[in-house]
């Protein structure tokens, strides 16, 4: 559905909320308030992806996949904040099934913007980790760095440090093979 015809629905819904209050039944007012509230907040966060990051944290991914897929359309589905992390999403998927191919994913995600610091190390540590499979030093490096950066909070420091140790492994191996 998309989100014009939220905005219609919640728009009645407010208005059919307000005659409520004006004929009297409050009982009924404070219903339609909560499912107000709900419907407006489905344009802001659409309920396809909510379902999707909970099975994702559960790690369920046939059904993250299934609940993702229902958004066919994402221009028009989400709003344009949501676009990066529908990407974040895919590519964390796509990751699970086959790590190589996800790299798009990562990047069109980081090109259309994730608002959150956390989600940025996260989509440049996936990104790093892919270019340590391709054995490209540099741009591993690179990424990992920018992923520090990103990572304000820390939530990400001790998967950084254990990529940074497998880069150092990575080093040592190439030695002993010359």
């Amino acid at each position: 559905m998309s989100n014009l015809v939220r905005i219609i629905i919640s728009s009645l819904l407010l208005i059919g909320t307000i005659a409520l209050f004006f004929y009297g039944e409050w009982g009924w007012g404070i219903l339609g308030i909560l499912i107000t509230i709900i419907a407006f907040v489905t344009v802001f966060f659409n309920e396809n992806m909510l379902i999707a990051q909970f099975y994702l944290r559960k790690e369920n991914m046939t059904k993250a996949a299934q609940w993702l897929s229902r958004i066919t359309n994402y221009e028009k589905q989400l709003i344009r904040a949501q676009h990066g992390y529908y990407h974040l999403l895919l590519g964390l998927m796509e990751s699970q099934k086959s790590p190589m191919q996800s790299e798009k994913y990562f990047k069109k995600a980081l090109t259309l913007g994730l608002h959150m610091g956390h989600n940025v190390a996260l989509a440049k540590l996936s990104l790093a980790g892919i270019a340590m499979a391709k054995r490209n030093k540099r741009e591993a490096t690179k990424y990992l760095q920018e992923a520090k950066k990103a990572d304000k909070n820390k939530l990400l420091a001790d998967q950084i440090k254990m990529m940074k140790d497998q880069m150092g492994m990575m080093d040592r191996q190439q030695i002993r093979y010359r």
